[in-house]
């Protein structure tokens, strides 16, 4: 199995807390394999590596077993806790291998998208952070669809999607201007100031100021009955259920202060990281994690009063209450600027007992996992990139390769002769120092000339006046030699080497000073090699192939009578390939500016005699 940065399993299985918890398994590709919960993590995720434990039993299980690159954890401090975190997670991410409600969407929003000049009411499945305000989340999504359509016919919003003011006046008024539930602001037939007084009464029903059109609703109900008309009673009745479960839950909400976010941080030597429990009708719904720059060393409070001002700047919900690990600076400015945002009081508490100082427990331990998890990922990748460099540098006996170039040379039979130029800093690569040569000097298949002219390039060009610690060639003593020469020349004196492939075209060893140089197979600094020798092979590879298909182009349209470079070039901005070219009528090609009727008979009939 393939584990995803080197994410060594059994080392990070010897780690699991013995608390209860969620946990996550991942693929390759970073995507979410599953979803479960433990009242143990340890006990429990390491029954997925075992065998002869339940867990293998299953074919579904034990194929998804196979395809773990990594996993995570999320501690609670129940498994009750940890039930409601692995339910939502699964509703959020909906991994492949968990038991799922097929029709589960989640729990639903009410968007108005106020940073239009015109705003609509929109259903969410989720509260993005974007200039929109969002109501919710809620419960049903029935009721908050009913309410939106409520709200559209009483205060008469727009449901369209035109982009206004820039699409005024463009087309009549639809078929909701015609049955009175569109003031069409499209045609202006409403004033911008007029149109917001109708948003404003949006926001103030939900933000739970709905007792007139309640009781409008009421009365309009009373009406129809007595009239006969069942049926709009029966849909009055119904957009007041609808009405009931948005009220309910405003009320929860409210009176209980069951919104909350919880706030802890762990620090390290170089790293901060920041977790966040979203707590929402008294359940857990999710958490995240922030990376901050600095260290143990900085103030907690400064810490803490910085991410709050970063974080809920750029967020479209704002909870009642913020409960954080430590007491922060400028709390009252910073309530202030939260309030201002929200609309209403948002305190900012500092538990020192019960239930929320548990939670600043669970967070802070979440925060250091993560930090701990994320400096030993470092250090792996030291390890992989560094250290690498370190390795094959020792192996060299030369002081550094820090900055390694790799070259290599692409073409067919001699023709549109180009070469590669990659860099590595550091063990990772520079892509911005990369660099494409097309061949001038050399015709026909001579690699080495072309080496010889590249490299010559390469060293004498004052823009890339960084000079490498060590010249990695696509070849072995030739190309090696080759380099050298053109080196000398130059009066630079940098190592060499020649990066050689065995029989199956893999790469295997160094040559280096007459020598080859081996390293064991699977070791950090072959790998670093291979995917030099492999990253400025397919960079060669992509040019020429550019080249190749631009000049495929030019010969075609070239070898027509009449059709010159900026001919050319109007008929592939008009017609974008030769293909939509070849398709073309004389009288669609003469169409064009600067392309007379003979012309046109003369492409056509190129094409098609």
């Amino acid at each position: 199995m393939e584990e995803k940065n080197n994410f060594d399993i059994e080392e990070e299985l010897k780690k699991l807390p013995n608390s209860p918890g969620v946990y996550i398994m991942h693929d390759g590709r970073d995507e979410i394999l599953y979803v479960g919960k433990a009242v143990n993590l340890h006990n429990r995720v390491r029954q997925y590596f075992r065998n002869g434990h339940g867990h293998n039993n299953s074919p579904k299980i034990a194929k998804m077993v196979e395809q773990i690159a990594y996993f995570e954890y999320i501690i609670t401090s129940s498994e009750v806790e940890a039930l409601i975190l692995e339910c939502n997670l699964i509703k959020e991410h909906r991994p492949k291998y968990n038991t799922m409600m097929t029709d589960d969407k989640g729990y639903p929003y009410i968007r108005l998208t106020v940073e239009e000049e015109y705003p609509r009411l929109l259903y969410s499945h989720t509260m993005k952070r974007d200039k929109s305000k969002y109501f919710g989340p809620f419960t049903s999504g029935k009721a908050v669809k009913d309410t939106i359509e409520l709200l559209n016919k009483v205060y008469n919003l727009r449901t369209c999607n035109k982009r206004l003011p820039q699409e005024i006046g463009k087309d009549r008024p639809c078929l909701y201007y015609q049955i009175g539930q569109c003031k069409a602001p499209c045609n202006s037939y409403i004033s911008s100031e007029e149109y917001k007084k109708q948003v404003e009464g949006v926001i103030s029903f939900l933000n739970g100021n709905h007792k007139d059109i309640v009781n409008k609703i009421n009365a309009d109900m009373k009406a129809y009955a007595e009239n006969l008309e069942f049926e709009k009673a029966a849909e009055c009745r119904d957009l007041l259920e609808s009405i009931k479960f948005i009220t309910d839950k405003q009320k929860v909400n409210s009176l209980g202060g069951d919104d909350r976010d919880i706030i802890a941080y762990a620090a390290g030597e170089k790293d901060i990281v920041v977790t966040i429990f979203f707590v929402r009708d008294g359940k857990l719904l999710g958490r995240e994690n922030h990376h901050m720059n600095g260290n143990a060393e900085d103030a907690p409070g400064e810490i803490l009063g910085a991410f709050i001002k970063q974080f809920y700047l750029g967020t479209p919900y704002l909870p009642k209450e913020i409960v954080v690990q430590t007491d922060i600076d400028d709390v009252v400015l910073i309530e202030e600027f939260l309030a201002k945002k929200k609309g209403s009081n948002v305190k900012i508490s500092v538990p020192k007992k019960g239930d929320k100082s548990k939670m600043i427990s669970l967070a802070k331990d979440n925060a250091e996992l993560v930090l701990k998890q994320d400096m030993e990922r470092i250090k792996r990748q030291e390890k992989r990139t560094v250290g690498a460099a370190r390795e094959i540098a020792n192996a060299l006996g030369i002081p550094s390769a820090d900055r390694m170039e790799a070259f290599d040379i692409s073409n067919i039979s001699g023709t549109l002769s180009v070469a590669s130029m990659v860099v590595f800093e550091k063990g990772m690569p520079k892509r911005n120092g990369y660099r494409k040569f097309r061949l001038r000097t050399v015709s026909g298949p001579d690699d080495y000339a072309s080496m010889k002219e590249v490299l010559s390039r390469r060293f004498t060009d004052e823009k890339l006046d960084v000079m490498p610690d060590v010249i990695m060639m696509d070849g072995g003593k030739g190309q090696v030699n080759i380099a050298l020469m053109v080196l000398d020349s130059l009066g630079l004196d940098i190592p060499v080497c020649g990066m050689v492939k065995d029989d199956r075209h893999r790469t295997r060893a160094l040559y280096y000073n007459n020598e080859e140089i081996q390293f064991p197979r699977g070791s950090q600094a072959m790998l670093m090699v291979t995917s030099l020798q492999d990253e400025a092979h397919r960079f060669a590879i992509e040019y020429h192939r550019q080249l190749r298909s631009k000049n495929q182009v030019k010969s075609v349209l070239d070898d027509i009578p009449g059709v010159g470079d900026a001919r050319r070039k109007q008929l592939m901005k008009h017609f974008k390939d030769v293909e939509n070219i070849k398709k073309a009528t004389v009288d669609e090609l003469a169409e064009l500016p600067g392309i007379p009727e003979s012309v046109a008979k003369t492409i056509y009939s190129f094409f098609h005699s």
